[in-house]
């Protein structure tokens, strides 16, 4: 066992004093130590990825105090409730350690707690020291009801309204004030008055998407959505436009500020009782080109106001005191900040999504074909990937974090790569049995024929967003293995090929993906799938298979990603991006299907292909054609022989049981011949 001290000067060490957890010295990662901390242990131990939050904590208790608050609230989100945040915004991880992507911690005087859901409870054992608790639940009951246990009646509970949506305050609201807790709203974030090196805003400005890319101009699409204000029998007078895709999409503007997304800070009020449209953001950040393509310096129907981003409430405020006005907002996504302020109830108008969102969920035919060629060109890159370690992992020197880095490189090469569109998880053996896993220099596995391995990774392109998901064995999967991969692509095909009504809501099919697993007992602890952007979030709301999701129309695009993971051994995911296109049927025509664009092949070597349906297996022989003619052309454009032989290769047909063996060869034949006759020229 190796023990490591902290050395601390003595003004530090003062005002650590009293501390009920601390801990001056803890045994760390050594020989015969696991990866999670062990609070129990005498002394505590903790792994080299636990991070020391004693000082913070202190600090942020000292900040709480003159405030009168028994409690402090702190969310992993931003002021516009992103999924993905930027360094600065990361308030949770910095006061607890602990990085997973949904999480919320309270700190009281004396304990601090983070509650998360099960994706990410071993990663905050391995990051959280012994300072917190963890409370494996995420509903806002488990956080409300603890909150009730231990702090008094008429205690004031403070949380920032900017990192809190509606929905999440009423929540909070319902079940804390018949107890008599009160939640005190407190704009200034007591996190970042305690932070001293926050990250400061990125250096990069926003800018506008080239004419090649856009088929609606800003100014087209702000008429597109005056246009459903004007028709509202609310008759609201503006829409306030809080998410960052939104004010995004409405300019077909991106920017750099957020991990992983082209989003920059932003809010836009867009009034029709005013003939222009008022965009919050960081004035200073935007170039002169940039506001002559605004018209930010006129004041016609088509003009841009630009004000200050740290403003925005108090423009609100007065905004909201003209007679006459009343404000539509989408409750998912607008914060708590800027919705206290409008009042009285008259002035206000809500739906679950703003217009923008819904309008924007809806491709149309320029960003529907530019997609699809971004999944093309995606598809070259993760066949370099699977063709490579097919090569390489036999010899042993390859590790999760290298297939990381190599598809990220492949990406980066290809037309239009504006890098990745997540951090890719790269899981082999038990660490792909967590489902959103990403690795690590800690926790990272090499790579070996006798585990199976899941990679999951999407880039950003200029012209599209893209988001795959494909699990391999090099080896001899176990039967279990092969079945439990079976069944998962049994669940994507049966989604994928399904005929509904226009209007059909995804999670009235969301059980499909499910179906062949459940008939053995095995199911998965994840969604089934969610919408995607043109060059925007890999997440795109509101479109999916959740209860919280719209119907499905015509141009949506989707993931399909049903999976299977047992713990401590391995795990299954395949995802595919599909979009809704339309169907003719014997008796109607107001029907969709999906169409994949996703273009990798499955893992061959897990397909047991006796449980599959002939109507199961023609779906897939048909989408290995699809894979033929259009990844085909690609790679031969690019020089790619090696990597066209591996595909053709991967997607010879599979014969279907009941077919004549006249049909048989005669199917066998017409997938092989291009491939003969390739090597023949």
């Amino acid at each position: 066992m190796i023990t490591k001290f902290l050395i601390l000067d003595e003004s530090s060490l003062s005002v650590l004093k009293g501390q009920k957890k601390l801990c001056i010295h803890a045994a760390w990662a050594g020989e015969g130590r696991g990866s999670e901390r062990n609070c129990s242990s005498i002394p505590p131990y903790l792994p080299p990825t636990a991070v020391n939050t004693t000082l913070r904590l202190h600090h942020l208790r000292a900040a709480m105090a003159p405030l009168n608050i028994s409690a402090y609230i702190i969310p992993a989100t931003d002021a516009h409730l992103s999924e993905y945040i930027a360094p600065r915004d990361a308030r949770l991880a910095w006061m607890s350690g602990f990085t997973g992507s949904a999480g919320t911690a309270v700190v009281t005087q004396n304990k601090a707690i983070l509650w998360t859901d099960s994706r990410y409870w071993i990663q905050a054992e391995r990051q959280m020291d012994c300072n917190w608790e963890l409370e494996r639940d995420v509903s806002i009951r488990s956080i409300t009801n603890w909150l009730i246990q231990e702090i008094a009646e008429g205690d004031l509970v403070g949380f920032d309204p900017f990192l809190f949506s509606v929905d999440t305050f009423n929540s909070y609201n319902t079940d804390l004030a018949p107890a008599n807790r009160i939640l005190k709203s407190i704009p200034d974030n007591l996190v970042d008055k305690i932070w001293t090196d926050r990250p400061p805003l990125p250096a990069d400005r926003p800018t506008s998407l080239p004419d090649s890319v856009i088929e609606r101009t800003w100014p087209m699409k702000v008429e597109q959505i005056r246009a459903q204000i004007s028709i509202n029998p609310y008759k609201p007078t503006g829409v306030l436009l809080s998410a960052l895709d939104e004010t995004a999409w409405l300019f077909n503007l991106r920017g750099n500020d957020v991990p992983y997304n082209p989003f920059f800070y932003s809010y836009t009020l867009l009034s029709m009782d005013e003939i222009w449209q008022v965009l919050f953001v960081h004035v200073e950040r935007i170039t002169e080109e940039l506001k002559v393509y605004l018209n930010s310096s006129c004041y016609t129907a088509y003009c841009v106001q630009l004000i200050e981003y740290r403003d925005v409430r108090t423009y609100l405020a007065d905004y909201l005191l003209r007679p006459g006005v009343r404000l539509w907002v989408g409750t998912e996504y607008t914060n708590q900040a800027l919705y206290e302020l409008i009042t009285p109830q008259e002035k206000l108008l809500t739906s679950t999504y703003s217009p923008v969102l819904t309008t924007k969920a809806v491709k149309d035919s320029t960003e529907q074909r530019i997609l699809k060629e971004a999944h093309v060109r995606d598809a070259v890159a993760v066949i370099q990937l699977l063709m490579w370690l097919e090569k390489k992992v036999p010899e042993g020197t390859e590790t999760e974090i290298t297939a990381a880095h190599f598809v990220d490189e492949c990406r980066s090469k290809q037309k239009n790569g504006r890098g990745p569109s997540f951090e890719t998880i790269s899981a082999s053996g038990p660490n792909a049995a967590l489902a959103h896993y990403s690795p690590t220099k800690e926790t990272a596995r090499k790579l070996t024929v006798d585990e199976m391995y899941l990679v999951d990774s999407g880039g950003q392109y200029l012209d599209g967003t893209t988001d795959i998901t494909r699990t391999v064995h090099w080896g001899v999967p176990t039967h279990f293995q092969k079945e439990a991969y079976t069944r998962v692509l049994m669940g994507n095909i049966d989604i994928s090929r399904t005929i509904f009504p226009s209007g059909t809501r995804g999670v009235n099919m969301e059980m499909l993906g499910r179906r062949a697993l459940w008939e053995i007992g095995l199911n998965y602890g994840h969604g089934t799938g969610h919408g995607v952007g043109n060059y925007f979030g890999v997440h795109e709301w509101p479109v999916g298979f959740q209860t919280n999701n719209i119907p499905f129309q015509e141009g949506m695009f989707t993931s399909i990603e049903p999976g299977y993971y047992k713990e401590n051994d391995f795990g299954i995911r395949i995802e595919d991006i599909v979009l809704t296109v339309p169907v003719t049927t014997k008796h109607g025509n107001n029907y969709l299907t999906f169409q994949t664009v996703s273009l990798v092949p499955y893992d061959r070597n897990l397909i047991n292909t006796t449980l599959l349906s002939p109507e199961q297996l023609h779906w897939l022989n048909t989408y290995y054609e699809t894979i033929r003619h259009g990844v085909g052309p690609e790679l031969e454009r690019q020089g790619l022989k090696v990597e066209y032989d591996w595909m053709m290769k991967h997607t010879a047909p599979f014969l279907i049981a009941g077919a004549s063996a006249v049909s048989s060869f005669t199917l066998l034949v017409t997938a092989l011949l291009p491939a003969l006759l390739h090597h023949l020229l």
